[in-house]
């Protein structure tokens, strides 16, 4: 089965927060823990959906979204942003390397089962 969703995301608690979520809405998911390991695990599992913190160990998710962004094969990857509220510069820098969408940490559940159906083409009822 393909996978839906690749989670960056460093915090546990966040991370088991995501991996919850996404799940239980019906999704597919796996788990990096640090900015080096994004881009092999989005070479070889091919997710449908990257969702990217921003503060990551060893690579800033802003070098991994620019690094996607130029590499041809994995260039058209969706990418969910998150970032830590109240930084306008992030969301902005994020913006400029082609993220796809945010979600401003803290968030609520549905901001982020919304955004992902969005960026998955799966819409959203209501």
């Amino acid at each position: 089965m393909a996978l839906d969703v690749l989670i960056a995301e460093d915090e546990p608690s966040i991370l088991e927060s995501l991996d919850f979520i996404l799940r239980r809405a019906g999704w597919s998911i796996s788990a990096v823990t640090d900015g080096d390991a994004v881009l092999e695990a989005v070479r070889r599992l091919r997710p449908r959906l990257l969702v990217l913190d921003v503060m990551l160990p060893k690579r800033s998710g802003f070098e991994v979204l620019k690094q996607i962004r130029a590499d041809s094969l994995i260039a058209d990857l969706p990418v969910l942003i998150l970032t830590a509220k109240g930084q306008q510069l992030d969301k902005r820098t994020a913006e400029e390397l082609g993220a796809s969408s945010f979600v401003t940490k803290p968030y609520a559940n549905a901001d982020v089962v919304g955004a992902v159906r969005r960026l998955l083409g799966e819409g959203v009822a209501g």
